[in-house]
Formats: C-alpha cells, structure tokens, sequence
C-alpha cells in the first residue's frame, strides 16, 4: 500500500514536472506574458503532472520503500 509520504513525495515530483513543462513552453514561443494560450500551457502543465504521478506509481516498488524514486541509497 502506497503510504501519505509517498504521495507527498510523488506529489511534490509532480509539481516540479508541471512547473518544468511550463518554463519549456518559453523558448518554443508558445507561452508568452502578455498573449499567454493558457488552456495551451495548462494542459502541458497537466500532462506532466500526470505523467510524473503514474511513474512514481509505477517505479513504487522498485526503489526503497515508500519512495517514488527507483533509485535506491
């Protein structure tokens, strides 16, 4: 059974990936301040996030335990 420091730790993987996606939305000029597609960067950002929470899922049991990361220390 995943664990609440697994989700916090999934959780904050997530929120680093859906602000990474949005900031690699800049040099594409796809996100721009004052003319922002925001559904556009919205659903980069959600994507990401989406993604990143279904391979902390899925490398669950690879790593240490209730760690998202498949690395193990």
């Amino acid at each position: 059974m995943l664990t609440k420091k697994f989700w916090l730790q999934a959780g904050e993987r997530a929120v680093k990936s859906a602000a990474q996606a949005l900031i690699g939305l800049i040099p594409l000029d796809q996100f721009n301040v004052l003319h922002a597609d925001v559904p556009l960067a919205l659903g980069v950002a959600c994507g990401a996030l989406v993604l990143s929470v279904l391979t902390s899922i899925v490398t669950a049991g690879v790593g240490e335990k209730d760690d998202p990361s498949a690395v193990t220390r």
